[in-house]
């Protein structure tokens, strides 16, 4: 039996619940949108395995305007108004501290020049933040104190929850075999069956580029990058979960207190091809290290490890849009490491975009562009 409906959204992740709860929302309703997961259950891979932190100037110019834009959707979610029991306010203190290894210095004044609400502290105001680090372990440090935790397994569930109550269908182990384009419609031959839509949203993730290429379309070039994370105990007596986010200001690790846990990342980028990530153990072994040089702690056990993937565009900015060269078919990419910090803004941009409506005001408010964001960007350069 084949199911038809207004839109069909491939992935089931972040970015493709969040556009199909905001088209369901748009059209209080009335549209027929039927999310597609290849996984058991959505949210398996890069959403369920995010660090949940809004740090506003994360990313480039582009990025920022997203994170403006997303910030007071996440404080006061309207979705979540209409759920009982569902959370506004999806955004809890954490603050967020860079450390200079004595190497970085130009690095923190640009970003001390650059960015919102970034200060530099100086080594007693650093320790009264975080007791545990090493004697001589940093030489300056800046802190944004407006850093928050994000609730992402909520904001996702709330995204989930409004697109069933308003009629819309996800639909898992959903693994797409082919596309077909005949007569202004989209034909997707699925592991759960057949589904025809005139509009379909590719939010398929490490995996958005080959659903291109099964729609007879050329990539755009997005790239998995790996990265990998371990959670440790903390020692006894260490009030971890009030601590801030602290990192090396060169991207080397990263701590995260996690549930009365460190969560430790090396911070790496391994281009990988798209798949269920696992960690690299020697890359894991290096973060580690370096955690250990700058926090007084001997690594002795693991209680998990895990890695996720992060896919960029080559320009490492959102992709959202119609592809110009293939009718009705609807790009939501390249959300690297910025994807659920972005999500709210980026789904009521693809919302209205994949409608046939403008930028909605309090976007074009907060400096989002549609061309900006476009996949034409880079069938432009393709014909070139």
């Amino acid at each position: 039996m084949t199911v038809t409906a207004d839109v069909l959204v491939i992935g089931g992740g972040m970015a493709g619940a969040s556009a199909a709860a905001e088209i369901a929302a748009a059209t209080a309703g009335k549209a027929g949108v039927v999310v597609l997961e290849r996984e058991a259950r959505p949210g398996y891979h890069t959403t369920g395995r995010s660090a949940a932190t809004f740090i506003q100037n994360y990313g480039n110019a582009s990025i920022r305007h997203f994170n403006s834009a997303s910030r007071p959707i996440l404080a006061a979610h309207p979705l979540a108004a209409d759920l009982e029991g569902a959370p506004t306010n999806l955004l809890s203190e954490r603050g967020l501290l860079f450390l200079d290894d004595g190497t970085q210095g130009p690095a923190l004044d640009e970003l001390l020049a650059e960015s919102d609400g970034v200060e530099e502290l100086g080594e007693a105001a650093v320790r009264a933040l975080v007791p545990a680090l090493r004697p001589d372990s940093f030489a300056r440090a800046a802190y944004e104190a407006d850093a928050m935790d994000i609730d992402v397994d909520r904001l996702h569930q709330i995204y989930l929850r409004f697109l069933k109550k308003a009629g819309g269908e996800l639909i898992c182990n959903a693994e797409v075999a082919a596309f077909d384009r005949r007569n202004g419609t989209w034909r997707v031959d699925t592991s759960a069956g057949v589904f025809e839509a005139p509009v379909v949203i590719n939010a398929a993730g490490a995996w958005a580029d080959e659903m291109a290429v099964l729609a007879g379309l050329p990539k755009i070039g997005l790239q998995p990058l790996r990265r990998s994370a371990a959670l440790l105990a903390p020692r006894d007596g260490w009030a971890v979960q009030r601590w801030p986010l602290t990192g090396d200001l060169g991207e080397s690790w990263y701590m995260k207190p996690d549930a009365g846990r460190m969560m430790v990342s090396p911070a790496d980028a391994d281009p990988v091809e798209p798949q269920d990530a696992w960690p690299d153990d020697m890359v894991l072994a290096e973060g580690l290290d370096r955690f250990t040089r700058v926090f007084d702690y001997e690594v002795t056990r693991l209680e998990a490890r895990w890695a996720g993937l992060r896919t960029f565009a080559p320009d490492k900015s959102l992709v959202i849009g119609f592809d110009p060269s293939a009718e009705g078919f609807f790009w939501l990419a390249g959300q690297g490491g910025y994807g659920i910090q972005t999500a709210p803004a980026a789904a009521r941009l693809a919302a209205a975009l994949a409608l046939g409506q403008e930028v909605p005001p309090e976007l074009a408010a907060q400096g989002l562009e549609a061309d900006s964001v476009s996949p034409a960007r880079f069938r432009r350069s393709d014909s070139a």
